[in-house]
C-alpha cells in the first residue's frame, strides 16, 4: 500500500506587482486614515459648536 501525500501549494507565489503592493497598502492603512479624518472633522465641528455656544447671543431686545 503506497500512500502519496497530496501536492502542496506554495505559500509564497513571488513578488507582488506594484499595483498589488499599492492595493495592499491602501487596504492595510486606508481604514485608519479614514478614521483619522472623521475624528478630525468631528472635533472641528464640536469645537465650532462650543465656541458658538460660548459667545453671547446678539439679542436685539437688549440693544434698545
Amino acid at each position: 500500500m503506497n500512500i502519496t501525500p497530496p501536492p502542496l501549494t506554495p505559500l509564497h507565489l513571488g513578488a507582488l506587482h506594484p499595483v498589488e503592493q499599492a492595493l495592499t497598502i491602501v487596504l492595510a492603512f486606508g481604514p485608519f486614515a479614514v478614521l483619522g479624518v472623521v475624528i478630525a472633522v468631528r472635533r472641528r465641528r464640536e469645537a465650532a459648536e462650543d465656541a458658538a455656544e460660548a459667545e453671547p447671543a446678539a439679542d436685539p431686545q437688549r440693544e434698545r
